[in-house]
């Protein structure tokens, strides 16, 4: 019989499509997305990922808020809609927030965490984009990672596509095919 031998770049390379194939990526949001620009960019980008990964975006009620609310109702609507996203996070999923206070990464780094994630600990991660006034304590207590795309202020709803692209180029990068540069 004449043995085989499997180069350790293939044997990588299956190990990572096994690991990809079991993956699953939730992104957590609240309110409804109402744009069609944005739907049709995301769908875009979910199509190009389907074989990378099980992406699903999952939406909770937003509370009625005014522009002029106190501090008070703030920490209100925040908690009633932290309720209602803490009810959907998957029981042994790495969770990651995005938060203006949390850890800029670069591109590379992104994809490098999303690898580890997959690589060394779950087979799940929970992305979380609060509503209009932040997130709750309760729920930034319940994350392992807190990110945040720069100092500057976007649109919750904005912020879907530019995850859903980044977690896109996340798995070229793992994969070393072109496309972020």
């Amino acid at each position: 019989k004449e043995k085989v031998h499997i180069k350790p770049v293939d044997m990588w390379i299956t190990m990572l499509i096994t690991l990809e194939d079991s993956m699953e990526i939730q992104i957590i949001v609240v309110g409804k997305l109402k744009e069609k620009y944005l739907k049709n960019g995301i769908a875009e980008y979910l199509k190009r990922m389907k074989s990378y990964v099980n992406l699903k975006i999952i939406e909770v009620k937003d509370e009625a808020a005014t522009q002029t609310l106190s501090d008070a109702e703030i920490e209100q609507v925040n908690e009633i809609e932290g309720k209602r996203i803490i009810e959907k996070l998957p029981d042994r999923a790495r969770v990651i927030a995005l938060d203006l206070k949390g850890k800029q990464l670069s591109s590379e780094a992104f994809s490098e965490e999303i690898n580890e994630t997959m690589t060394y600990g779950t087979s799940q991660i929970a992305f979380i984009i609060g509503g209009s006034h932040g997130l709750s304590p309760e729920v930034l207590q319940k994350t392992h990672l807190k990110i945040s795309f720069g100092s500057m202020t976007y649109p919750h709803q904005l912020m879907r596509l530019i995850l859903v692209e980044q977690i896109y180029r996340a798995f070229k990068i793992m994969r070393n095919e072109p496309y972020h540069k």
